[in-house]
C-alpha cells in the first residue's frame, strides 16, 4: 500500500498538534482530498474533531492495546483508498506505555508505518532555543525522520524572523508559522476536550477556525510532497471479517434466527467507541442499531444484546436519570440474561445512582464524582467466564475516569488487574459484563464473535 501520510508530533503536550492535524486534515479535505484521520494511543475525543474535519472515522493507532504488529494493518484498514492520511501524536514524540520504553509512543508509531514527522513547537517563550530543541529531537533516535517544523503560537513578525534564522542551522525546513490565534482554543473539562458530540455548531466553527490558520501559515504543497515522500507500506490490511473468521470458524449470516440486533449507545452522553468494534459486531453476524440514551424512550426493536461505551453520564446525569422509561427497558433486558457489555460510563449507568441520582439499577453499586483522575494503562485477565472473555483471558486496556464506583466489584469479578497494582474490578452477573476497563477489540476479536453467538443464544 502507498498511501502518502504524516505524522504531526511535538516535543510535549499542549503544544498544539490537535490545531495543526485537525487543520490540515480539513484544509486538505477541501481541496476534494480523501483524507484518512488517525490518532496514536488510545484517546476517543480527538478523532471526533478528526471526523467532523474529514468525514471519515477518526481511527486510533495504539500499540499498547493493540500491539506492534496490528499498528499498520490498522492504519492501512482506515486509509484504504484515501488520498493522505494524518496522524496526530499523543503527548511528546518520545513519551510511551510507562516504564516501557518506546512503547505506544508517537516515535515508534512513525517507524512502524514509515511515515515523515512534522514537529509542532510552541514558540511561544523562545527564540534561538528552538534550534537546539528541534536539533536533540531530530537527533535522538535516528529512526525517526523529522522532515519539517512548524512553529505554533509565535507572537510577532520579529519573533517569526527570529525562529527562522535560528532554525536555518538545523537543517530542517519551517514548514508552517501559526500565529496565535483565540478562536481556535478549543473548551476542556475534567478528562480534556470537550467531545464533538456535545458541542456540534461550535466544534464546526472551531475546525473551520483551525483550517483557516493552517491554510494561512502551512505551506500545503511542501507537506504534501513530504507526505509522498513516505515508502510504500508493506504487509496486510486488517480486516474484521477475517479478524472474526480467524477465532472461530466462517460466520453463518444466514441461520434460522437472522442477524441478532445489537444496540450501541451513541449520542451526546456516550461518545467514547473505536469504529472497529461496530465492524467486528457486524462481521460477527450482528445488525448493529445505535441509540440516544437521552432522547430515546426505548431500546432498538427486537434488541439481543446492549453495548454501552465510555463517555460523559456525569455531565448529563440528570437527563439520563430522567429518562425512567429507558432506564427500565435496559434494567429489564439485563434482567432477561441478555448480553450487555458496559465499559467506564456505561458501568455508571448500570449502577444503582451516580451522584445520588437514580440510574439502572442493574448492579447494586453507586457511583460518584472523584478529585482523583484514574488515567493509565492496565493488564488484565478475565476472572469470570462472561459474554466477552472465558476466565483466563488476557487484554489489555486502560482506563480514563475521575468517578469511584463502590463496592467496585461484585461477587463475580470482570477482571483481575495486574498492573500498577494487583487487585479485582467489574461486575459479571447474568448476561451483563461491566467494567472500568477501556479495550479494544480488534486485539480481541474473540470478544465481539462471543457476544454475538451469545446474542444469538
Amino acid at each position: 500500500m502507498n498511501i502518502p501520510r504524516l505524522v504531526i508530533a511535538a516535543p510535549s503536550s499542549g503544544s498544539g498538534k490537535t490545531t495543526v492535524a485537525t487543520g490540515l486534515m480539513t484544509a486538505f479535505a477541501g481541496r476534494g482530498l480523501a483524507v484518512s484521520p488517525h490518532k496514536v494511543g488510545p484517546d476517543y475525543i480527538d478523532p471526533g474533531y478528526h471526523t467532523l474535519a474529514t468525514g471519515r472515522p477518526g481511527r486510533n493507532l495504539d500499540a499498547y492495546m493493540c500491539g506492534p504488529d496490528r499498528v499498520a494493518p490498522l492504519f492501512a484498514h482506515g486509509a484504504r483508498g484515501c488520498d493522505l492520511a494524518v496522524v496526530e501524536g499523543v503527548m511528546g514524540l518520545y513519551d510511551g506505555a510507562s516504564g516501557q520504553g518506546e512503547l505506544a509512543s508517537t516515535a515508534q508509531v512513525a517507524k512502524l508505518l514509515r511515515a515523515p514527522v512534522v514537529l509542532v513547537v510552541d514558540a511561544s517563550s523562545q527564540s534561538r532555543s528552538v534550534a537546539a530543541l528541534v536539533h536533540g529531537f531530530a537527533s535522538w533516535d535516528p529512526q525517526v525522520r523529522l522532515g519539517g517544523v512548524i512553529l505554533n503560537k509565535v507572537g510577532s513578525q520579529r519573533h517569526e524572523a527570529l525562529l527562522r534564522d535560528a532554525l536555518e542551522e538545523s537543517g530542517l525546513p519551517v514548514l508552517g508559522v501559526l500565529h496565535r490565534a483565540e478562536q481556535v482554543a478549543v473548551p476542556s473539562r475534567h478528562l480534556g476536550l470537550v467531545p464533538v458530540a456535545e458541542r456540534r455548531g461550535d466544534a464546526v466553527g472551531a475546525v473551520a477556525a483551525m483550517r483557516e490558520q493552517v491554510v494561512a501559515g502551512c505551506d500545503l504543497e511542501a507537506l504534501m510532497a513530504l507526505a509522498r515522500s513516505a515508502p510504500p507500506l508493506p504487509g496486510e490490511v486488517w480486516d474484521a471479517a477475517g479478524e472474526i473468521g480467524g477465532c472461530g470458524g466462517p460466520v453463518e449470516l444466514s441461520a434460522p434466527t437472522g442477524r441478532p440486533v445489537v444496540a450501541v449507545a451513541s449520542g451526546a452522553a456516550f461518545t467514547f467507541s473505536y469504529a472497529e468494534h461496530t465492524e467486528l459486531l457486524t462481521a460477527a453476524g450482528a445488525e448493529v442499531v445505535p441509540f440516544d440514551p437521552l432522547r430515546d424512550e426505548a431500546l432498538p426493536e427486537g434488541t439481543r444484546g446492549l453495548v454501552i461505551g465510555g463517555g460523559f453520564p456525569e455531565v448529563y446525569a440528570g437527563e439520563l436519570s430522567a429518562n425512567a422509561a429507558l432506564r427500565g427497558a435496559v434494567a429489564g433486558l439485563a434482567e432477561s440474561g441478555a448480553p450487555v457489555s458496559a465499559e467506564c460510563a456505561g458501568l455508571l449507568y448500570l449502577a444503582r445512582s451516580l451522584d445520588g441520582l437514580p440510574m439502572c439499577g442493574v448492579l447494586d453499586a453507586e457511583a460518584r464524582m472523584s478529585k482523583r483522575l484514574t488515567l493509565g494503562y492496565r493488564e488484565a485477565v478475565a476472572v469470570s467466564d462472561s459474554v466477552l472473555a472465558a476466565p483466563g483471558t488476557r487484554v489489555r486496556g486502560h482506563e480514563f475516569h475521575r468517578t469511584v464506583l463502590e463496592p467496585g466489584a461484585g461477587a463475580d469479578p470482570a477482571w483481575g488487574m495486574h498492573q500498577p497494582e494487583r487487585r479485582v474490578e467489574g461486575y459479571v452477573q447474568r448476561g451483563v459484563h461491566a467494567s472500568y476497563l477501556h479495550t479494544h477489540w480488534a486485539a480481541a476479536p474473540g470478544m465481539a464473535r462471543r457476544f454475538v453467538e451469545r446474542c444469538r443464544g
